[in-house]
C-alpha cells in the first residue's frame, strides 16, 4: 500500500471531526512470520486470518459470484495492504505512546455513533468501511481506535496527519521498533513508514489464483 492508500486510511480520521497472496520458494529467513515489529511476530497465519475476514465480509456484502469477484478484483493486493496496516498500526501506537497519547473506549463509542449517524445507520457504516478501506465489520472499532489515535497524535504534535511532522514521528517509531518484513511481502521503508514491494526473482504473485478460493 503506497502513500496515497496509507494516507487515505489515516485521513479518514477527519470524518470524526468534520463529518495478493504471495508464495515463495528458496530459503526463508522468517519462518512462519510475515513481519517482526518490536520483537513481536505477525505470523503468516494471523495475516491470512485477517485477509479471510475481509473476503468473508465481501462475500456477505455482495450478491452473486460476479459481484463478489468484482470486489475481489478491486482488492487484489489485499494481503500486502493488510500486512502494511497491521505493521503501521503498531508503529502508530508506539509513536502515540511516546507522545503520551491514548484512546479510551468511550472515545471509540462516541466516534462510531457519530459516524453511524452520518452514514445513515450501523450497517451503512460497516459497508462503507469495508468497500473503501477493506475493514471488515468485526475490525471496525479497532480501526476507529487507530483513526482517533492518529488524530490525537497529530494534535499533540501541533500538526495534522498529512504533514511531514506527523510522518516523521512515525518514522522515528519505525526505527525504534526495528520493523522487519518477510522478503516475500516486501520491505519496510523506515523514512516513509510504508511497505515497499521487493523485486525478488523467487517471489510469485498468485493473487488471481487466490481469489478463486472460497472465503
Amino acid at each position: 500500500m503506497h502513500r496515497r492508500r496509507r494516507t487515505a486510511l489515516l485521513l479518514s480520521a477527519a470524518l470524526l471531526t468534520a463529518a495478493p497472496l504471495l508464495t515463495a520458494c528458496g530459503n526463508d529467513a522468517h519462518p512462519g512470520a510475515a513481519a517482526v515489529v518490536g520483537g513481536d511476530r505477525i505470523t503468516v497465519s494471523q495475516l491470512e486470518n485477517r485477509v479471510n475476514e475481509v473476503r468473508t465480509a465481501q462475500r456477505a456484502a455482495t450478491t452473486g459470484e460476479a459481484q463478489y469477484e468484482q470486489a475481489v478484483a478491486k482488492s487484489g493486493g489485499l494481503a500486502r495492504d493488510t500486512l502494511h496496516s497491521m505493521v503501521l498500526d503498531r508503529v502508530l501506537h508506539r509513536a502515540a505512546r511516546d507522545a503520551g497519547v491514548s484512546v479510551t473506549r468511550k472515545e471509540i463509542q462516541e466516534a462510531r455513533a457519530d459516524l453511524e449517524q452520518r452514514a445513515g445507520d450501523a450497517k451503512a457504516l460497516e459497508v462503507t468501511w469495508l468497500q473503501q478501506y477493506g475493514v471488515p465489520p468485526e475490525r471496525l472499532d479497532d480501526n476507529l481506535r487507530v483513526q482517533i489515535e492518529a488524530q490525537k497524535l497529530a494534535t499533540a504534535l501541533g500538526t495534522d496527519t498529512s504533514r511531514p511532522e506527523f510522518w516523521k514521528a512515525l518514522s522515528e517509531a519505525s526505527k525504534k521498533l526495528g520493523v522487519d518484513l518477510n522478503p516475500r511481502y516486501g520491505t519496510w521503508d523506515v523514512e516513509k513508514s510504508s511497505r515497499v514491494d521487493a523485486k525478488l526473482p523467487w517471489v510469485r504473485d498468485v493473487t488471481a489464483a487466490g481469489s478463486k478460493q472460497p472465503a
